[in-house]
């Protein structure tokens, strides 16, 4: 007998536990967290879903978000100091950034001037709008560097979800680590997003999964997605991958 009606799990009941590696609230320093009470009330709604570690990962985009080495660790030592000012011992941070591929990107890459996730691993990405030029040349060297791209939400690129094949050969010929944002799964960029990433998430092409949280409304949102029971175990996979990308948290 057919039924029509297919089981769905609540996603937040799926995230304890789970090492964040893609976030922006470290306080005042892109479009993330504006302050450092911004930061502390995103990180307490994380604390309410049983996430409490995060590698931070505010952008670095040339002549738009101009961060490097030193103001990413100086937002980050405002945060410690933060969540220490409230007593909040209990969340564990550690701190990279979210590279896009631009005019400048290679510069820094040839001046070790590139903040990784752990030693080995890059957070990348690209405009939504069209591909980088320097794309393929960008992800030759970061591979020269002996590092591994990691691809920051691959389901919201429109040039690329239009057809599932696009993956396929960045995946394939580019050799790029994919990571999902949590919040594609539950259709808040849009219709066309969440479809990508199911099929993604399906098909096994996702690495990893972070939540790219920019402020609470994001958090917040978190608690009404849901997935059909098969997608769980998929789910389940990128959550037990990313702590192959744990560096030091303090």
């Amino acid at each position: 007998m057919f039924t029509f009606f297919t089981k769905k799990i609540f996603l937040v009941d799926y995230l304890e536990g789970l090492f964040d590696i893609h976030n922006h609230i470290l306080p005042g320093i892109d479009d993330g967290a504006k302050n450092i009470d911004e930061s502390i009330g995103i990180i307490e709604g994380f604390h309410q879903l049983g996430i409490t570690e995060f590698i931070c990962t505010p952008h670095i985009i040339h002549n738009y978000h101009d961060n490097t080495k030193n103001t990413i660790k100086q937002a980050f030592e405002e945060l410690k100091n933060g969540l220490s000012y409230h007593n909040i011992d209990y969340i564990k941070v550690a701190y990279a950034a979210e590279h896009m591929i631009d005019d400048n990107f290679e510069n820094l890459l040839d001046r070790d001037e590139i903040l990784p996730l752990n030693e080995n691993h890059v957070l990348i990405e690209m405009s939504y709008l069209q591909p980088s030029i320097n794309f393929d040349h960008s992800i030759e060297k970061i591979r020269n560097k002996g590092l591994f791209p990691v691809f920051a939400h691959p389901e919201r690129y429109q040039y690329l979800n239009s057809d599932i094949k696009n993956y396929a050969t960045y995946k394939s010929k580019e050799g790029l680590k994919f990571q999902l944002n949590l919040l594609s799964l539950g259709g808040y960029y849009g219709a066309d997003v969440q479809k990508s990433a199911l099929r993604l998430l399906e098909g096994n092409f996702y690495d990893f999964v972070g939540s790219d949280a920019h402020n609470l409304r994001h958090v917040e949102s978190l608690k009404s997605i849901k997935l059909k029971e098969h997608y769980v175990p998929h789910f389940i996979r990128l959550v037990h991958n990313n702590r192959s990308l744990a560096k030091k948290v303090v």
